[in-house]
């Protein structure tokens, strides 16, 4: 059965995308744990990050690192942190959180955004995007 993420790969699932190449997929976590919270994952299923071939996961950084500096310029914010963490979707991904303080990237406790929230911080974080 296809993970949650396939789903939204595919478009069977809506999503706030942020950006898309041929191998990763890149779009807003609506249970953030701060504005502009992003997953980045592989397009193809693989359960475990540490799975990933080299290549596919030297890809996947690559393509995080792309990501980054839009995240920083639409949400100011001190550092964007990097996390693999999360055991619920098999499918391997890592977050880009916007980071003022340790705090941000508590996962226990998630912002409640609106869909027009989630709509527009997508949109600026694209509108950075090189």
């Amino acid at each position: 059965m296809a993970s949650i993420f396939s789903k939204i790969i595919a478009g069977e699932i809506p999503c706030h995308k942020i950006a898309e190449t041929d191998q990763y997929f890149a779009f807003l976590d609506v249970f953030p744990c701060a504005t502009g919270h992003t997953l980045v994952v592989p397009k193809q299923e693989i359960d475990y990050l540490f799975d990933l071939n080299d290549e596919l996961y030297a890809g996947l950084m690559a393509f995080a690192k792309q990501i980054e500096p839009a995240i920083r310029q639409a949400v100011p914010c001190k550092r964007v942190g990097v996390a693999v963490i999360g055991l619920e979707v098999p499918h391997a991904h890592i977050h880009l959180i916007p980071m003022n303080s340790m705090s941000d990237m508590n996962f226990n406790n998630k912002l409640k955004l609106s869909q027009e929230e989630l709509a527009e911080t997508a949109a600026k974080i694209r509108s950075f995007l090189q």
